[in-house]
């Protein structure tokens, strides 16, 4: 018997037969293939569109003077009313809170230093420290940031 390695590809004669034979035998499909020509690969091509229209978003920009402004692109607006929406930040509450913060900050010191009992001073150390936390913590620009009522 023959091994099976030694079979030509695309046979469907048995080894013994196939042995005799003096031509390989080829598969169907591989006169087909060779005639037929090369396709080229299909590429991707980059087609540059024009402007679009405003979506209705909010864009980023800058003012005359060269500070961030918030722009709103709306799309039900007339092109010939093209004034632009002003819009501007408050940061008048967070001052406020800082301010009260502060004040009671002073208060508390004053009567630190004036109290001879040591309960009450221990009382107000705690709330003196407490106080100087939620200061330390809302007595910056990012606090400000994120607390900004704009209009």
């Amino acid at each position: 018997m023959e091994p099976i390695y030694g079979m030509k590809p695309g046979t469907a004669y048995p080894p013994e037969v196939a042995a005799d034979r003096k031509e390989p035998v080829e598969a169907v499909g591989k006169k087909e293939e060779a005639q037929e020509p090369a396709i080229k690969p299909v590429k991707d091509e980059y087609i540059p569109e024009g402007k679009q229209e405003p979506s209705g978003l909010y864009r980023m920009g800058k003012d005359q003077d060269g500070n961030p402004k918030v722009y709103f692109d709306d799309p039900k607006r007339k092109k010939s009313d093209d004034k632009e929406e002003e819009t501007t930040g408050n940061t008048d509450q967070v001052d406020r809170e800082i301010q009260k913060l502060k004040q009671e900050q002073e208060e508390l010191e004053r009567q630190l230093n004036m109290e001879t009992d040591e309960k009450k001073i221990r009382e107000l150390e705690q709330k003196l420290a407490q106080v100087e936390n939620e200061l330390a913590q809302k007595d910056n620009e990012s606090y400000r940031r994120q607390h900004t009522v704009f209009s």
